[in-house]
């Protein structure tokens, strides 16, 4: 994937996608909640049993060049990590072969962005070395929140994220390449005239929730007063403002929806990515391809 906005060049890093459970994505996840997701999306991993319910994740990272600088925004998961939870516990991924296929190797990287410090947005961070976890990009600096930063040095409830920021955010702030900043530093403020990048923490009207837990306690931050947090996920919506409105939303498809998003995409209005278009019995094909990183977008199966 490969976008513009402005003189910023977007691309894509991917990593891979893996399946965790359901109430690990979204804690306090409820039968009545994956029930209402039925009339609008299901699929083979979900269920209406909390404890069975699989949440399906694509992890990828994103590489943007702008001014002649090479920033990398979150590293994914990493190699050969030691982590108490299956989907990110000693992987072998193509990320940096992803990575040089974008046109950059580590050395090339000027700045690493981390947008918080989970364990699926560090791993790359460093790289095993003769045993040691080292820097995988020696030429950049690093940027952490001093928020994320005291917060994941202190909290032991979430084993993982422990683990990442003891082999994925410390030795990079022992090699003396972190810059620990607070919300309000701009690292690149103008991108072209009237393109701007701020903090929007408080300045927001709407916050749109797909993603529940600790994402969504988080995000009231973002809504300046009267705004409004609007949750697809949690019926559990976060009482600690009063000066927002809370919404929990489903959205039950119909035809004549569907009509319309037919029309606005052959009217060009939205253009969605599709990687390929393949037969129905090239399925488990073309989802092998997919998995592998050969197809960007989404895939069309035709009966």
């Amino acid at each position: 994937m490969r976008r513009h906005l402005g003189k910023l060049e977007i691309k894509s890093v991917r990593e891979g996608e893996g399946r965790m459970p359901m109430q690990f994505a979204v804690p306090g996840v409820t039968g009545e909640d994956l029930s209402a997701l039925k009339t609008w999306y299901w699929s083979d991993d979900l269920s209406v049993d909390p404890q069975a319910a699989i949440f399906h994740i694509e992890v990828r990272s994103y590489l943007l060049n702008v001014d002649g600088l090479n920033v990398l925004v979150d590293t994914c998961c990493g190699n050969d990590k030691e982590r108490s939870v299956p989907w990110a516990h000693r992987l072998q991924s193509q990320w940096l072969q992803n990575l040089a296929g974008a046109g950059c190797h580590p050395a090339d990287i000027h700045l690493v962005l981390c947008t918080h410090l989970h364990a699926d947005h560090v791993g790359w961070n460093t790289r095993l070395e003769d045993g040691r976890w080292v820097p995988t990009f020696p030429n950049a600096r690093y940027v952490f929140s001093r928020k994320d930063f005291e917060f994941f040095g202190r909290q032991t409830h979430e084993a993982h994220n422990r683990e990442a920021y003891a082999d994925s955010v410390l030795p990079v702030v022992e090699a003396g390449l972190a810059d620990i900043v607070d919300s309000n530093d701009c690292v690149h403020r103008e991108i072209e005239d009237g393109i701007w990048l701020e903090d929007a923490a408080g300045q927001a009207d709407l916050v749109f929730d797909m993603v529940g837990g600790e994402v969504l306690a988080r995000s009231t931050a973002l809504l300046k007063p009267g705004g409004a947090l609007v949750s697809v996920v949690s019926l559990e919506l976060p009482g600690d403002r009063d000066d927002i409105r809370k919404v929990f939303f489903i959205q039950e498809a119909s035809r004549a929806q569907l009509t319309e998003l037919a029309r606005l995409v052959d009217e060009g209005h939205l253009c969605p990515q599709v990687g390929g278009v393949y037969p129905l019995a090239q399925a488990a094909e073309a989802y092998r391809a997919k998995a592998a990183g050969g197809i960007p977008g989404r895939i069309v199966l035709q009966p």
